[in-house]
């Protein structure tokens, strides 16, 4: 029989390691569209021989992208960036990157495509990440209308990077900032799958679904999570979104920033699924708790180490 082909642009990445796991696993030859193909080497133990290919790909030029699309059956768009550096700009990734892939996955005769989005995507954001998700998801839907659009809450997993730098944090500062927002934090494994399901479903063509967990957790209830599971006892300090701009407007200048002025301004919003949004139920998928997936990777920043208590 012979096996379908699909391109995961961002395959690398957090979601991307879990999709690919997945795709392989189903018999899907996984073309991985990188900018680094070294980076994205461990990938090819998660199949057989020759069925996962990473292949360097500049999603902003229209040749590469077309060359990393051709002859797939389903294109699966996972990039996006948390800040920008460089020519790597919101616009750039978000918007003009999107509108190339859906543009290509349509010239080569696709099936399918998703493309991976976020909660809280919206034109009249003050946050320049929200504004050019929304944008990026309209350019991919004139381009490719029967393009499904995920848009998942904070994703969390063992190479998450949002309980991991708390817990890091955890371990060296004697207190932890608390922002007045809430999350409704998904785990990786469920997107993933949600895209699984997506793939093979043809009725999702042209939906948008919001991925969240089953519950919705405050800034403060993620912090005493992570206080819980690394056996630290920290101080919560609540911290205005006036204050965090101001320190964000230094720290966002580090080669990799904790915080950034336009990341403060999406704390301005809860990161919650909409009351009437299609979601993982209607996919078949029972969200995971947090609680049940923490204490398997926040256990290496206990004090007295895994096993301690």
């Amino acid at each position: 029989m012979d096996r379908r082909l699909v391109t995961v642009f961002g395959g690398s990445g957090f979601i991307g390691r879990h999709l690919v796991q997945r795709l392989a696993a189903a018999s899907w030859i996984v073309r991985v569209a990188v900018r680094d193909t070294e980076s994205a080497q461990f990938l090819k133990t998660m199949g057989d021989v020759g069925q996962i290919v990473p292949i360097s790909v500049d999603i902003t030029d229209q040749a590469s992208v077309d060359a990393a699309v051709r002859d797939a059956e389903a294109v699966v768009n996972l990039v996006g960036i948390l800040y920008e550096r460089g020519q790597r700009t919101f616009e750039r990734i978000h918007v003009d990157g999107a509108a190339i892939i859906a543009e290509a996955t349509a010239l080569a005769g696709a099936d399918r495509l998703v493309h991976v989005s976020a909660i809280g995507a919206n034109l009249d954001s003050e946050a320049a990440y929200a504004r050019t998700k929304a944008a990026g998801e309209n350019a991919v839907k004139a381009a490719f209308p029967k393009a499904t659009i995920l848009r998942p809450s904070v994703v969390f997993g063992p190479e998450d990077d949002f309980f991991n730098r708390f817990a890091a944090m955890a371990r060296i500062s004697p207190i932890l900032p608390v922002f007045k927002t809430s999350f409704q934090p998904v785990y990786v494994g469920d997107v993933a799958e949600a895209i699984m399901k997506v793939l093979a479903d043809g009725e999702t063509a042209g939906k948008t679904y919001e991925l969240g967990g089953p519950r919705v957790i405050s800034f403060r209830e993620v912090m005493e999570l992570v206080m819980k599971e690394t056996g630290r006892c920290r101080a919560l300090v609540p911290m205005p979104l006036a204050l965090a701009s101001f320190e964000a407007m230094f720290l966002e200048w580090l080669p990799v920033p904790p915080l950034t002025r336009d990341q403060v301004k999406l704390l301005a919003n809860k990161n919650v699924v909409a009351a009437d949004a299609l979601g993982l139920q209607d996919l078949g998928i029972s969200p995971t708790a947090v609680e049940v997936i923490l204490p398997m990777y926040l256990a290496r920043y206990r004090r007295f180490g895994r096993d301690a208590r």
